[in-house]
């Protein structure tokens, strides 16, 4: 009879658990991780919104006037709607500047893209001097652009050191700046010149990722030196070109300073050579109409965001498509659950 009464004791909170809704749950940390993570990221996100999602709403606000810098655009400067956007969006300059960045945009790819591996392939063999290659390859990159700009800029004049030396060999001299069918080529020579040692170097980074079993395994099995390089390099080189390819054209699509510092803002347009920032300095700053130079820097936003989204949906998806989320690893368990669960319906169907 004791031993009844104290089962029944030790029973009784039991069920009055079970009747208060069961038994807590465990933690799992989830909510502990969260706020981790909102803590170590809260002053990243803080910087972000002050110094890029706030300019780009005060450059959305300031482009509905039209304003010169002084004060601010309700007191001192004249609402116009969209007007701004509509004259940008229509002048012929601006639509000439937009083709030119996309010129840029291809040329450089074209160009960069195969030197840079080619390089790379090279550098990532092993000789002598191989050091001071790389070395001489990346120190453009570094270089400021005001120094490449202004010294090709004086190398590149009619009477300059390299028409002097094309004469020398017996040749005519090409005006590298002036001339619209040189122009655009030989900015972008300048832009492959500058730019390729970081090409070179991402390249090389991802080259010595690529495990060497398989190049000593290809090299057994009888495969020459450019087989290898196009069935083991080139394909596990290729998220690294991927990202290349996204950075070199966000940054085509930026170019402002070498144009700016060796064609100036206005020989940059009779030269064909003008982007759609040099535009955007030339008829904002330099005309005194900072509403209308906010107007076109908010649409050069939506262009290069544009760009960005689309490139992310069709080429760099495919790359976080092999990473391993919480979500994607329960996707992939419901995936498989559902798929055992209709085999084990079908197994049952079929015994009956």
């Amino acid at each position: 009879m004791t031993e009844m009464n104290d089962a029944v004791a030790v029973g009784r909170p039991v069920a009055e658990t079970k009747k208060r809704g069961g038994a807590r749950k465990p933690s799992n940390g989830k909510g502990r991780r969260n706020l981790e993570i909102f803590i170590l990221s809260a002053p990243a996100i803080i910087l972000f919104c002050c110094f890029v999602i706030l300019p780009i709403i005060l450059g959305a606000y300031y482009g509905f006037y039209q304003w010169k810098g002084f004060g601010t655009p309700a007191e001192n400067g004249k609402f116009v709607g969209l007007q701004n956007y509509i004259v940008a969006l229509k002048d012929p300059n601006f639509q000439q500047a937009i083709l030119h960045t996309f010129e840029i945009v291809i040329g450089s790819l074209v160009i960069q893209g195969p030197l840079a591996i080619l390089f790379a392939l090279l550098l990532n063999q092993k000789f002598k001097g191989r050091g001071l290659i790389r070395t001489l390859i990346f120190v453009p990159y570094v270089v400021s652009e005001v120094i490449v700009g202004t010294g090709w800029s004086l190398l590149l004049q009619k009477k300059g050191a390299v028409n002097q030396i094309l004469e020398s060999l017996g040749m005519h001299g090409v005006d590298w700046l002036a001339n619209p069918k040189v122009a655009i080529w030989t900015l972008l020579l300048l832009i492959s010149w500058k730019y390729i040692g970081f090409a070179v170097i991402l390249m090389l980074a991802g080259m010595q990722s690529i495990p060497e079993e398989l190049y000593e395994a290809a090299k057994v099995d009888g495969a020459g030196f450019w087989q290898i390089q196009k069935s083991i390099t080139l394909p596990l080189l290729a998220p690294t070109l991927r990202i290349w390819v996204f950075l070199s054209m966000i940054g085509s699509l930026q170019l402002f300073d070498l144009v700016y510092i060796i064609w100036g803002e206005y020989v940059s347009t009779t030269a064909g050579v003008s982007t759609m920032a040099t535009y955007m300095v030339r008829e904002g700053r330099g005309a005194g109409n900072y509403g209308y130079g906010s107007a076109v820097a908010l649409i050069i936003f939506v262009i290069s965001l544009i760009v960005a989204l689309t490139y992310q949906h069709f080429v760099l998806n495919r790359d976080l498509d092999g990473a391993l989320t919480e979500k994607k690893v329960s996707k992939k368990r419901k995936k498989r659950q559902t798929a055992e669960d209709e085999a084990l319906a079908v197994a049952m169907e079929g015994v009956k």
